[in-house]
């Protein structure tokens, strides 16, 4: 189920590639998307959390000694830090280096974090870099690499590339920190606190800049639509309900799922041709999802006989079929 849900999350984020592309042809600018898709985004969550009560309930967090209304505000503020520096300040620097380099020259480019959350999250001592994650993360990386050079194009700009790597380090900050609160807030109150506190901060710039122009037609706002709601809440949710069943940098390596759709997604709707390269790019990737579902005969069999669920060799532990 893990799995399933980063795969989920990545084909939604995969396709906003093709949505914002679609976006801006209807006239919508950078910072109107972003403001938008935040804010809105923001207020269908909260919505859900006003008419589906049971929905922010998760279960207690492990801070002995803590009393639970200091607990809370720690986890609440650093969700909305979450938002309002992490993922903010990401948005903006993919958008920024977007502007100045070729598309899919700063996917490659940001498309490093996977490789950097699974290095920090090993020598933060929360993951094991087994054998089946590494190859996985070699599969992974390999497939993406295959998948964007094969899209083509130069367009390198070296401060583009800057602020294109320094988007992936961010969002690996972002992914490691959101592991930290993911226990501890309901997956739709976490992503609920993560687009308030985005949507605040790119607001807040929007004033200080003189404002977004939202004066563009219903294509427009429909593509904004899709955006929020799939390539945000949907993605959102699933990405931090993920995250939780299983751990950091397995979520990052199934996220390199993403740009597999967003080329697919392309080719469909775009006229964009996938190259031979590509296709054996996304075969690399999915071949990676198999590598981390594989599990050891012998661990099957013991929770089968227990009923309880068995640490798999990568040091996370497995649910049982019920939790499932």
């Amino acid at each position: 189920m893990g799995a399933a849900l980063c795969l989920l999350s990545a084909a939604c984020f995969g396709a906003m590639a093709v949505f914002g592309k679609l976006a801006y042809h209807a006239g919508v600018s950078p910072t109107a998307l972003l403001l938008v898709r935040f804010g809105l985004a923001a207020v269908l969550l909260g919505l859900v959390l006003l008419t589906r009560p049971a929905r922010r309930r998760a279960a207690p967090g492990d801070d002995s000694g803590v009393r639970p209304a200091t607990r809370r505000g720690r986890v609440v503020a650093v969700a909305l830090g979450l938002g309002a520096i992490g993922y903010a300040t990401q948005a903006s620097l993919y958008f920024s280096a977007l502007e100045l380099m070729d598309a899919s020259l700063l996917a490659l480019i940001l498309y490093t974090y996977p490789v950097l959350v699974t290095v920090a999250a090993v020598l933060l001592g929360r993951d094991r870099l087994s054998p089946r994650r590494g190859a996985a993360l070699v599969a992974a990386s390999g497939g993406t690499l295959l998948v964007l050079l094969g899209a083509g194009g130069a367009g390198f700009h070296p401060l583009g590339a800057l602020l294109a790597f320094a988007a992936a380090v961010t969002y690996t900050v972002y992914i490691l920190v959101s592991d930290t609160v993911v226990h501890r807030l309901a997956p739709v109150a976490l992503s609920a606190l993560v687009m308030t506190g985005a949507a605040g901060t790119l607001g807040a710039r929007a004033l200080v800049t003189g404002g977004a122009d939202l004066s563009f037609g219903w294509r427009g706002w429909f593509w904004l639509a899709a955006i929020a709601v799939i390539s945000t809440v949907v993605a959102m949710l699933a990405f931090f309900a993920g995250l939780k069943r299983t751990g950091p940098s397995t979520a990052a390596i199934l996220s390199t799922f993403e740009p597999v759709v967003t080329a697919a997604l392309a080719t469909l709707t775009l006229g964009e041709a996938l190259t031979p390269a590509q296709l054996a790019g996304g075969a690399l990737v999915l071949a990676s999802v198999a590598v981390l579902q594989l599990r050891p005969g012998g661990a099957r069999a013991r929770e089968r006989a227990s009923g309880r669920p068995v640490p798999a060799r990568d040091g996370l532990t497995e649910p049982t079929p019920a939790a499932r």
